[in-house]
C-alpha cells in the first residue's frame, strides 16, 4: 500500500454528558511533532468529546517561551501568537474548509478558505465558545461548537458519524536577536517540503463514538 491510499489517521470523539465533560478522564493526542525541523517538540496534547448538542475540544500545550501578537485587529494578534488550530472540511477537495485559530489570549480567528489558500477573512462563526488559560509555562484552550453548525457547513452530513478535521499547533519563539521562530506541529504530518497545513494531506478523520 502506497501512502497516497494508505487509510487516513483517526481519532475517537466520544460521547460526554454536556454537564460532565471529564477532560482528566478523556483519551488525548500527543503525538505533534515539528516535521520540518530537528527541533523536540514541547508537549501538546488534544481532545475532543460530543453531545447531542455540541463538539467539545481542548488543548493543553507546553510553552517556556509564549509569544503574544500584538495588533489592530484580532487577525494580526491572532496569527502574530503562538496558538492552537482546528480546521473542519466537508471532504478532502478543500472547496471549501473552515478553520478556527486560537491564541492563548482566548482570542478566536474563524475563517472560510477554498483549496490552495484562497482565505475568506469576511466569514465568521459566533457559535463557537472559547475559554483559555495561561499557566506557569502551560497554556490551555477550550472550545465549544454547536453540532448544528457541523451539520449546517455539511462537515458532518445526514447519517454520518464522521468528518475530517485537522488539528495543529504552531509554536513561537523569540530568537536571540528579538525576532520570531515560527514552528509547525500538525497532528497529521502532511509530508510537504514546506510547513503547510492547507492541503488535504494534513487531515485526518474525526468518528464520533458512544
Amino acid at each position: 500500500m502506497t501512502a497516497e491510499n494508505a487509510p487516513l489517521p483517526r481519532f475517537q470523539v466520544h460521547r460526554r454528558d454536556p454537564s460532565n465533560v471529564n477532560w482528566n478522564q478523556a483519551t488525548w493526542i500527543e503525538d505533534f511533532q515539528f516535521p520540518w525541523e530537528a527541533t523536540p517538540p514541547p508537549s501538546t496534547k488534544f481532545c475532543a468529546q460530543w453531545s447531542h448538542d455540541s463538539l467539545h475540544f481542548c488543548f493543553r500545550c507546553v510553552d517556556k517561551d509564549l509569544v503574544l501578537g500584538e495588533g489592530e485587529t484580532l487577525k494580526e494578534r491572532v496569527l502574530g501568537s503562538d496558538r492552537v488550530e482546528v480546521f473542519f472540511a466537508p471532504d478532502l477537495t478543500l472547496d471549501p474548509y473552515y478553520a478556527f485559530e486560537i491564541s492563548p489570549r482566548g482570542e478566536a480567528l474563524a475563517y472560510r478558505a477554498k483549496h490552495y489558500r484562497q482565505f475568506d477573512w469576511e466569514w465568521s462563526c459566533p457559535e463557537l465558545k472559547v475559554e483559555a488559560q495561561v499557566e506557569a509555562q502551560t497554556y490551555s484552550v477550550q472550545g465549544t461548537l454547536p453540532m448544528s453548525v457541523l451539520r449546517d457547513l455539511n462537515i458532518l452530513k445526514p447519517g454520518a458519524t464522521e468528518f475530517y478535521a485537522g488539528v495543529f499547533r504552531a509554536e513561537f519563539s523569540h530568537k536571540p536577536d528579538g525576532s520570531i521562530h515560527s514552528g509547525w506541529m500538525p497532528w497529521v504530518n502532511p509530508q510537504t517540503e514546506r510547513p503547510d497545513f492547507h492541503v488535504p494531506s494534513a487531515f485526518g478523520v474525526f468518528e464520533l463514538v458512544g
